[in-house]
């Protein structure tokens, strides 16, 4: 089987399993959210670490551990804020103290902040629902097409020093799917503000592209090629993910301006 039949293959089958997991919401959506978590934590210390211990001992896990039974726990966005801000600073500290470990405390922001989002977006509504079908509606149709577009149009490239692959041609293709994508999501689900969600498309196309160009960087800075091993033809989750987490975040904020942390959906999609 060739590699590119493995990332469809692959591709499908993660896309069943989230599309699942996201229509029933509540605790598997959370579930889904802390599994993702762990993952990007775990394939992070191990792309970061130098060595297969930090000098910390297991604080940084424990650190994880602690939001994920929090995460799973359901607690609101009033806990779940200042505990990442804790445990993260927690790292940071701990990782000055023992002169090691110095990627954990942003490792562990990342992984933390990534599962929140998409927690919180979802919530238990149906604007939570709509949000995070638009939010992979804008994220999915941004990776296809600027695949096909910087594969058949070329031209300069967008990041040539992170991400050599990746042309200015595909970008734009990707920006245009994601909002054509998002829109064409939007009108069936039924919300009313098409224009500014055009914008928000936009927005969340151009955050996606420049999370994955972040995670190039970290995985470059560190000499890896792909971020794990577990997802066939695609390499680890944060490969998968690394566009969506960003997407995510920028869409939990601008919710969390227009409804509130708790409930940031709602702002976007008064359905």
């Amino acid at each position: 089987m060739s590699n590119l039949q493995l990332r469809v293959i692959s591709a499908v089958v993660l896309a069943i399993v989230a599309l699942g997991l996201t229509w029933l919401g509540g605790l598997p959506f959370r579930l889904l959210s802390a599994a993702m978590s762990a993952m990007i934590f775990y394939e992070w210390t191990r792309m970061s670490r130098p060595f297969a211990a930090s000098g910390l001992g297991f604080l940084p896990e424990a650190l994880a551990a602690v939001f994920i039974v929090a995460l799973i726990a359901g607690l609101s966005a009033f806990w779940l804020l200042p505990l990442v801000v804790a445990l993260v600073a927690m790292a940071a500290i701990a990782a000055q103290v023992g002169k090691s470990g110095q990627w954990d405390a942003s490792g562990l922001a990342y992984a933390c902040v990534s599962g929140l989002s998409l927690a919180l977006l979802r919530d238990g509504d149906h604007s939570g629902l709509v949000a995070i079908l638009f939010l992979f509606a804008v994220v999915w149709a941004t990776d296809i097409f600027a695949y096909f577009v910087g594969r058949a149009v070329g031209g300069p490239k967008l990041a040539p020093s992170i991400s050599p692959g990746k042309t200015r041609s595909g970008a734009l293709g990707g920006a245009v799917g994601g909002v054509v994508a998002g829109l064409i999501l939007a009108a069936i689900a039924g919300a009313g503000n098409l224009a500014l969600l055009g914008l928000v498309a936009l927005a969340l196309s151009i955050v996606a592209q420049a999370g994955d160009l972040f995670e190039s960087w970290v995985k470059r800075r560190h000499g890896c090629k792909d971020s794990g091993v577990l997802i066939p033809g695609h390499g680890g989750v944060m490969d998968r993910v690394d566009g969506l987490v960003a997407a995510a975040l920028a869409l939990y904020v601008i919710g969390w301006i227009s409804a509130g942390a708790d409930h940031p959906a709602r702002g976007l999609f008064p359905i």
